[in-house]
């Protein structure tokens, strides 16, 4: 059959003829354009059905990959730079080690205040006091607060501090009151709060 008698037999093909039971006998260009919408059917639902679920669980085996994927990367870099970490903790221990041995123990606070003293008296100061006062416990160590009360010039107490913050054990400032000495030209009287602080070992270990 030629195209043009193909086109002729579907314009005088009326609708209303088609017969389910006898579809042998359709012309063959119906049975092609019934062929093809059953097929787009059948595809379509098969689609729906089928291969639209399967989408859905590839997108989210793929965004698993991803996220799998950043953390193996993340591990990787972590165990790539293993050595790196290991050595950095190394350094940490000996600058913690180091810092520990900057912090007097119970028979070095008596040279301490020794060395406080001597600071004071190097520095041309006046010394009224310098006194321990009781030990307040932290969680790895403890502070030994030292009240200090010296009178001298202004340049006298800025080498005073100077010299308290060169001292080889740790040695912190705090709480600095100054004002005019009572019968002294130029005079002034410092009172200040220094802190020195012991290690812990029960607590550190």
């Amino acid at each position: 059959m030629s195209l043009a008698e193909s086109l002729e037999s579907i314009k005088n093909f009326d609708i209303n003829d088609l017969d389910v039971n006898n579809a042998g006998i359709w012309p063959a260009p119906i049975k092609g354009i019934v062929l093809l919408i059953v097929f787009g059917l059948v595809f379509g639902g098969g689609y729906w059905f089928f291969v639209k679920d399967q989408y859905s669980r590839l997108a989210m085996v793929q965004a698993k990959e991803q996220t799998l994927k950043k953390d193996y990367e993340s591990k990787a870099y972590r165990v790539a730079n293993l050595a790196v970490y290991r050595q950095q903790m190394k350094e940490m221990e000996q600058t913690f080690g180091a810092l520990v041995r900057q912090l007097p123990s119970d028979t070095e606070v008596p040279g301490l205040l020794e060395d406080i003293t001597n600071t004071a008296l190097g520095s041309g100061l006046s010394l009224k006091q310098v006194k321990l006062q009781p030990v307040i416990k932290k969680d790895f160590y403890a502070e030994l607060p030292i009240n200090i009360d010296v009178t001298g010039t202004y340049h006298e107490l800025g080498s005073f501090v100077s010299g308290v913050a060169g001292l080889p054990r740790i040695v912190t400032l705090h709480d600095f009151t100054i004002k005019p000495a009572n019968g002294k030209e130029n005079g002034l009287t410092m009172q200040i709060l220094a802190k020195t602080y012991r290690y812990n070992k029960k607590s550190g270990g």
